[in-house]
């Protein structure tokens, strides 16, 4: 039995928010954590292109991770919240330690 156009369309939006979430929301969010592990690690006395380096192998690892999660979860809204505003939080609170660490360099 073929599906019409209109039984399609939800499924063809869910694989395309799914998409989306994976590459972007993925990336958003490893962005922050990416921030947020460098600056904190410079803050604990190592050295800058050490801390990059650590940061972004744990990160490309994380991202396979995440990428699979979120074609394994059940509930996009939450994936979307939990990636955007996971990504957005480390953001923030990478920017506010690195410019605590410029202050007081």
């Amino acid at each position: 039995m073929s599906a019409t156009a209109s039984e399609q369309a939800p499924l063809a939006l869910a694989i395309l928010s799914r998409i989306a979430a994976s590459l972007l929301g993925g990336y958003a969010f490893l962005w922050g954590a990416s921030s947020l592990g460098i600056a904190g690690l410079v803050a604990l006395g190592m050295a800058y292109d050490e801390a990059r380096t650590l940061c972004m192998i744990i990160a490309f690892l994380a991202y396979l991770v995440i990428f699979l999660w979120v074609w394994a979860a059940r509930n996009m809204l939450r994936v979307w919240i939990l990636l955007l505003a996971g990504g957005g939080l480390m953001s923030a609170a990478a920017l506010v330690l690195q410019q605590q660490l410029i202050a007081g360099a």
